[in-house]
């Protein structure tokens, strides 16, 4: 069974002006994932938005697991 990626599943921790450390934890295995974001318009996107659109959940969890 496949579960929707929700903002529940990352954490933010700014680190310095213009970047977060972004920790995507899977929801089924526990398993964390960590990377370093610079991208501005994809934390307004999910942790600055009202309503974070799925698309741009599963991109931020792309670049965590990409990125190690």
């Amino acid at each position: 069974m496949k579960t929707k990626t929700q903002l529940s599943d990352f954490n933010f921790i700014q680190s310095g002006y213009g970047y977060y450390k972004v920790t995507y934890t899977s929801p089924v295995t526990g398993k964390q994932w960590s990377t370093t974001v610079s991208d501005m318009t994809l934390i307004d996107a999910t942790k600055n938005a009202d309503k974070s659109k799925q698309k741009d959940l599963e991109k931020l969890k792309q670049i965590c697991k990409n990125r190690l």
